[in-house]
C-alpha cells in the first residue's frame, strides 16, 4: 500500500536566544562570587536611546515570569520574555580596555547603532 500523504516539512532549526563568549562567563563568575553573590543578571530592551531600542541588564534575586534562562558552562543569565525576538542569535561578550569596561552585544537583528552606541533599532 502507498502512502499518498505528502512528508511533512522540516522546519529550519532557530539559532541558540544568546550565546555567552568564554570572556563574557569569566567576569560574570566574579560578579557573582563577589559584589553580585546570590543574583543572576537578567537581560531585556527598552524603548529609549537616540535609534528606538537599549539593552537593559540587572541583577535580580528571581527571574520574572515568562523569563527565558540562558546557561552555558554552569553560568546563567535571564532574559526578558519581551525581549526575545530581539535578542536571538546575540552573542553577549566582555571587553575590558583602557579606558572603558563593559558587556558588549553583537546582534544579528540589530540594523543600525545611534553614534553614541547607546541604543540600536531593528
Amino acid at each position: 500500500m502507498q502512502d499518498n500523504h505528502p512528508a511533512t516539512p522540516q522546519r529550519p532549526s532557530l539559532p541558540p536566544l544568546m550565546e555567552m563568549t568564554e570572556n563574557a562567563i569569566s567576569r560574570l563568575r566574579t560578579l557573582y562570587a563577589g559584589a553580585q553573590k546570590g543574583k543572576t543578571l537578567r537581560i531585556s530592551v527598552s524603548n529609549r536611546g537616540c535609534s528606538g531600542k537599549s539593552y537593559e541588564m540587572d541583577f535580580v534575586d528571581a527571574p520574572n515570569p515568562g523569563d527565558e534562562s540562558v546557561v552555558k558552562d554552569d553560568v546563567r543569565l535571564f532574559v526578558d520574555r519581551k525581549a526575545t525576538l530581539f535578542l536571538i542569535g546575540t552573542v553577549m561578550d566582555f571587553e575590558a580596555g583602557m579606558m572603558q569596561s563593559g558587556f558588549t552585544f553583537s546582534n544579528p537583528n540589530e540594523k543600525g547603532r545611534c553614534g553614541c552606541g547607546e541604543s540600536f533599532f531593528t
